[in-house]
């Protein structure tokens, strides 16, 4: 590609940057905010047009003659394929490039399968949404995975998963486009990162500093700071679930460890010491029908795993500042049992102004956070200016 091309397709990149947030725009518009001459603007929005990215809508206010037209992004030009993975369920959704979903399918599926069944079920299922969508391979801009264990961003591969035998370091991008008709983009991330993704384009997409924790069988934090996720330098930021709490000095965990958050306050760890008072609880879903049923004893319970939580997520206040701090996960449907149990050290502990404007707020999203996450994931992956740069979408 020439030095020309090359600025020629970074300019239109730009250009449409700026024409992602759905809010229609005329090209004198976009010349003014962008400081290129409007013949300039002109042949980028053509360009924009030929590849189906942007659409013409409504005209705009005439000032004298014809009214301008108008434009604006084009979800329908491509759609991308958003998969949540649990431990025991599975989601699968396509959706356009504004995350709106057009079809999904979801069933009860056991993760410690192992990944090629898992994901030849991935597979399969999307094809079948995208034929009835009337839509193929070739219409998908990228395919986003979120799956329930640390992952290294950079491979998009799990790192020593504790609930997904057989999934360790394996090359779940790979095999995917292996068994793909066609190339098309790959992204995988834990599940806590997409479901802060999922929490902040559904509930919060002006806020730019959002923690979402996940409390179920394990505990993690997604962390938006900047209006970026946050992942760190292996993908692990937010593993707040091996974190030591003093209480639990003596309580072993998974990990080796003893004294871990998850060893205290995760739905099964709640659910075992309730047992060791004599209450018949198994899972955290045990636990989540004693508290709807007003069981005292579970109740307590659930505010100390909250009170547990909050300690940990005190030095993450005074870390990272956030805005919101959004609980959700299969715990969080204990409701404000939970929540109050944070609030309290939180608000506590914390220095006032970081605590000032904070919210720490049940998940808006709530199960939807995960598919949701997983489709902002490939969004964002394929309206990049990279990725446009790179002519993929429009091919």
């Amino acid at each position: 590609m020439t030095t020309d091309s090359t600025q020629s397709v970074t300019g239109v990149s730009q250009l449409f940057q700026l024409l992602r947030d759905g809010v229609p725009r005329t090209r004198a518009e976009l010349a003014k905010s962008t400081g290129l001459a409007r013949s300039t603007v002109a042949v980028r929005v053509d360009e924009l047009m030929r590849m189906g990215l942007i659409t013409p809508v409504a005209d705009g206010v005439s000032t004298g003659g014809r009214p301008p037209s108008q434009f604006a992004i084009n979800p329908a030009a491509k759609v991308v394929v958003a998969a949540d993975i649990g431990a025991s369920h599975a989601t699968v959704a396509i959706t356009d490039l504004t995350g709106q979903v057009l079809d999904e399918h979801s069933e009860e599926l056991d993760v410690a399968l192992g990944p090629e069944p898992v994901l030849t079920w991935l597979i399969q299922s999307a094809t079948a949404l995208l034929t009835a969508s009337g839509r193929t391979v070739g219409d998908v801009a990228a395919i986003g995975i979120g799956v329930p264990g640390p992952v290294e961003h950079s491979t998009g591969q799990p790192v020593n998963p504790p609930i997904m035998p057989g999934w360790d370091r394996f090359d779940i991008p790979g095999w995917i486009q292996q068994h793909l008709p066609m190339p098309v983009p790959v992204l995988v991330d834990n599940d806590v990162n997409i479901m802060a993704l999922g929490e902040r384009a559904v509930a919060w997409p002006g806020v730019d500093h959002i923690m979402f924790v996940k409390v179920s069988t394990g505990i993690g934090t997604g962390i938006i700071s900047g209006g970026e996720l946050q992942r760190g330098a292996q993908g692990i930021a937010g593993d707040i679930g091996h974190v030591q709490v003093a209480r639990g000095a003596n309580v072993p965990c998974q990990c080796g460890n003893r004294g871990c958050l998850e060893a205290l306050a995760s739905g099964p760890a709640i659910a075992r010491a309730l047992r060791e008072q004599g209450i018949d609880a198994h899972t955290g879903s045990d636990v989540v029908d004693l508290v709807k049923r007003g069981n005292i004893d579970a109740i307590q319970a659930v505010r100390q795993a909250g009170r547990d939580i909050g300690e940990v997520l005190t030095t993450c206040v005074s870390l990272m500042n956030p805005s919101i701090i959004a609980i959700g996960g299969s715990m969080a449907r204990v409701g404000e049992h939970l929540i109050a149990g944070v609030r309290e050290v939180v608000y506590t502990r914390s220095t006032p102004l970081a605590t000032e404007y904070l919210s720490i707020v049940q998940s808006i999203a709530a199960d939807r956070a995960a598919v949701l996450g997983a489709s902002m994931l490939a969004v964002e992956h394929a309206l990049s200016p990279e990725a446009l740069s790179s002519g993929f979408i429009a091919s």
